[in-house]
């Protein structure tokens, strides 16, 4: 079967069952893992399916927009919200960048708290603006609809005036292999950017973008100090994560 041909297989395979490994794949063609993996990459690459672990799935819906987002899994960011709240400290200057799990932290910090926020995010500048003794810099740049956040070259050159003690993440996907990664490209620039400029970076990620990989690659998962998800700190999840030198939480 040439390759074209498995390209089509994979893809109705994927539309008929959600996702697909490549053991599957593999038998079903009889090839080689590693031939289904070259063919996933490729196809990865032009943007018609989703990495995840062992296998591929039907890419994200191009991209959910920000309210979408803000409706859905609201369990699993509070779990979130209160595991970060405890790498907040008085005095801090933090950058927080783009996503719903980001407003429901910034909608939820001690009213009293005296600290430095640095933000794109524009919902979230609609919740910060109540605390009293929060400093708020807001990065200039280009409005993205689909994130809600500022972002481009004026973003990222704004955040070179800058260094913070802490850099909470919100995240797209995050994969042990492929590392974290955004679906939107200006995105990933600005988390590269405030990555850069950052003493300490934690991502924020729910389960469900874990093993996941997007389209833009921000860095390598050994990049970041620690990721916070809405799991216990043991489920079998997180396993392909252990003993990379990032503390989960």
């Amino acid at each position: 079967m040439i390759k074209e041909q498995r390209f089509e297989f994979i893809l109705n395979k994927i539309k008929t069952d959600q996702q697909v490994t490549y053991e599957q794949i593999a038998g079903s063609l009889n090839v080689s893992e590693d031939t289904v993996r070259r063919d996933i990459d490729q196809l990865y690459r032009n943007g018609l399916v989703s990495k995840i672990r062992g296998g591929a799935m039907l890419p994200s819906r191009n991209p959910l927009t920000f309210q979408d987002r803000s409706n859905i899994l609201s369990d699993q960011k509070d779990i979130i919200v209160a595991k970060a709240l405890g790498f907040i400290k008085e005095g801090m200057t933090v950058f927080m960048d783009g996503g719903t799990t980001i407003c429901a932290l910034a909608g939820r910090l001690p009213s009293d708290i005296n600290m430095r926020i640095i933000t794109n995010n524009i919902p979230a500048i609609q919740l910060l603006v109540n605390y009293p003794d929060i400093e708020l810099i807001v990065l200039g740049g280009v409005y993205e609809r689909n994130s809600a956040t500022n972002t481009g070259t004026v973003t990222c050159l704004d955040l070179e005036r800058y260094t913070a003690d802490l850099y909470l993440m919100g995240t797209c996907g995050v994969d042990d292999k492929f590392g974290v990664t955004a679906t939107i490209e200006s995105d990933a620039h600005v988390k590269r950017a405030m990555l850069r400029r950052s003493k300490k970076t934690v991502s924020l990620a729910n389960q469900k973008i874990l093993h996941q990989a997007e389209a833009f690659r921000v860095c390598d998962f050994q990049d970041l100090h620690a990721m916070i998800t809405n799991m216990d700190s043991d489920h079998a999840d997180l396993d392909g994560f252990r003993n990379l030198g990032v503390q989960i939480i």
